[in-house]
């Protein structure tokens, strides 16, 4: 409502004047902070969980971490939404814990599976970006790229929880990818039944190669992604109770 501005007024008038300027100010200076400064939007964003960087020893392993007759489950180069479910329901049937090597840009798109894993007990595996088996004749500047940007998109997706194994495409290890792999507290995981789902055999040959070469060690490659992985699902449903009927354990590959 306007008035007659009196002495009072005027007083009043003033300084309600004052107050608005240094508002406006304020809000300018704050403005110009936030505009200036990614700290402070950094510090609205969640806080993630600290990656564990302690080294870890670099020789490839194979060995169980459960003492008697143990095999390493490792399943490889998902998770696939389609073919990673259903592996996690066989391996909950049967009461068995996996490892999954998963390519990064797979599990950024699909954090809710890589979520899923971790709930369920499984242990995490870095297998690069690009799946590329030729990684031994690439520079040391790629490998680092590969091994190290997978890792965290891995981490990331999965809330924070920590990737304890490296896996490279094909057995491409290198002197320099263990160390490396190491360093960043994942051990450098290789495998002695190669189960050749990827192949494209039967569910029977996947069998008959399992049972064939499981003499050869504890650690056994699977995959639940790169394509159709239905044969891989239902070998999994027949040979994980014939396992348990020869008397094997399943543990995690040794860190």
């Amino acid at each position: 409502m306007a008035r007659g501005i009196g002495k009072e007024g005027g007083i009043i008038g003033v300084t309600a004047a004052a107050v608005v300027s240094l508002a406006v100010a304020g809000t300018l200076i704050f403005s110009g902070a936030d505009s200036d400064s990614s700290t402070a939007d950094n510090a609205q964003q969640p806080k993630k969980a600290p990656r564990a960087t302690a080294p870890v020893d670099p020789s490839i392993v194979h060995a169980s971490d459960r003492p008697g007759r143990s095999l390493n489950i490792t399943i490889d180069d998902g998770p696939d939404p389609v073919w990673t479910p259903r592996a996690l329901d066989v391996l909950k049937e049967q009461n068995v814990k996996a490892v999954f090597c998963m390519v990064g840009p797979q599990a950024k798109a699909h954090p809710d599976l890589v979520k899923r894993v971790v709930a369920a007990g499984h242990k995490l595996c870095d297998h690069t970006i690009t799946h590329n088996t030729g990684m031994a004749s690439e520079s040391e500047s790629y490998q680092s790229k590969e091994i190290l940007d997978a890792q965290r998109m891995i981490e990331d997706a999965a809330g924070g929880t920590q990737v304890e194994y490296y896996r490279a495409p094909g057995g491409a290890f290198t002197p320099y990818s263990r160390k490396l792999a190491a360093n960043h507290g994942m051990r450098p995981l290789g495998w002695n039944v190669d189960s050749k789902d990827f192949e494209g055999g039967s569910v029977e040959s996947i069998e008959a190669t399992v049972r064939d070469e499981l003499p050869n060690g504890p650690t056994v490659l699977f995959h639940d992604g790169g394509g159709d992985r239905s044969r891989t699902v239902e070998a999994l449903k027949r040979l994980l109770p014939w396992m348990k009927q020869q008397g094997y354990g399943f543990g995690f590959p040794k860190r």
